[in-house]
C-alpha cells in the first residue's frame, strides 16, 4: 500500500462519524484476476443497515463498520485500491490470495 492509498483511507475513517445514523449500503463482491474484472462471473452479496458505529482493530489490522445485527469488517493490510467513484460511495479492494479479490463497496444515503 502507498502512502498517499494508506493516507486516503485514513482521511476516511477519521470522517466517517458524520455518515453515522445514515441508511448504509455494503456491497461486496468476490472474484479473481483484478486486470480482467468482470462483474458477471462475480459472487455478490447486499447488505443494508443504519450505520450505529465505526472503529480501527489494532489486533488483526480490520477497519470496521456496524449497524444493529449488522458488523462488516475490511482487512487494512491488504488493501490494494480505494476510490470514492461518487459522492458518498466509496469502494475498497482486498487480495485475500494470489488471485482472489473482494472488492467492497459502500454507499452511504446522507441526508447532505
Amino acid at each position: 500500500m502507498t502512502d498517499e492509498l494508506n493516507q486516503r483511507i485514513i482521511d476516511f475513517f477519521e470522517q466517517i462519524q458524520k455518515y453515522y445514523g445514515c441508511k448504509t449500503e455494503i456491497t461486496e463482491g468476490l472474484y479473481s484476476r483484478y486486470e480482467d474484472f468482470d462483474a458477471n462471473v462475480t459472487t455478490w452479496n447486499l447488505s443494508e443497515f443504519i450505520l450505529i458505529r465505526s472503529a480501527y482493530r489494532k489486533a488483526g489490522d480490520r477497519l470496521m463498520i456496524e449497524g444493529e445485527k449488522m458488523y462488516y469488517e475490511i482487512s487494512a493490510k491488504i488493501i490494494v485500491d480505494f476510490k470514492q467513484p461518487a459522492r458518498h460511495t466509496y469502494e475498497f479492494v482486498e487480495l485475500y490470495g494470489s488471485s482472489v479479490y473482494r472488492i467492497t463497496k459502500i454507499k452511504f444515503h446522507s441526508k447532505y
